[in-house]
């Protein structure tokens, strides 16, 4: 299993560069997800985290296709306004594409159309979409028995719920205010890679 590390789009730059400047060893990808940022701000936020030691094949850039490749990133996560996945595909075949979903058609769809991953959720309770009521394991188990790429699950996610994510099937969780908003952002990263090191630990 993954640890996908989402930015919240509520920090300043330079806020962004420290906190995932000090946590980027304790994830496996960097999630740029700052939806009021111009082409240029995200530009230059992911060139000083590459400048500052972040490796670009562990980056994937929200939406922005033209950022992430002209950055040669590891890939874009596109949403329901993005271009299409297939279209990305076909024209930046070195980039992975991911797609955000939030239903088994949708899910389908998306690897029909090529994309190498997709997130989905939200599976659990969450602050961040408060009266909308949560997929659950049960949508999540559906989804990941009849999808060969990996879903990665987001929303609500804590370290005690990777055992019954990882028994699902999911192949990763996204997390964002669990490390963004943590008092102790390293020691919160290292709580969830402790966590799903124990459940790679325990499947041999």
């Amino acid at each position: 299993m993954q640890l996908h590390l989402i930015t919240d789009g509520k920090k300043t730059k330079e806020e962004l560069v420290a906190i995932l400047c000090k946590v980027n060893e304790s994830v496996d990808f960097i999630h740029i997800r700052e939806k009021h940022r111009s082409a240029m701000e995200v530009f230059e936020l992911v060139d000083e985290l590459i400048r500052s030691g972040v490796r670009p094949e562990k980056i994937i850039i929200n939406d922005r296709v033209d950022v992430a490749h002209v950055l040669n990133v590891g890939g874009v996560n596109l949403a329901y306004h993005s271009l299409g996945v297939s279209d990305i595909c076909r024209n930046f075949p070195n980039l992975r594409v991911g797609k955000s979903v939030h239903n088994y058609d949708e899910a389908i769809q998306a690897e029909m159309d090529g994309a190498d991953f997709i997130l989905y959720g939200h599976i659990y309770l969450t602050n961040s979409k408060k009266g909308l009521i949560p997929k659950g394991l049960m949508e999540l188990r559906k989804l990941t028995r009849s999808l060969k790429i990996p879903v990665i699950a987001i929303g609500g996610i804590t370290p005690d719920k990777l055992k019954e994510l990882r028994i699902s099937g999911a192949g990763g969780i996204a997390v964002m205010s669990g490390i963004m908003n943590a008092e102790d952002n390293v020691h919160a990263a290292n709580a969830f890679q402790a966590a799903l090191l124990a459940e790679k630990e325990e499947i041999g």
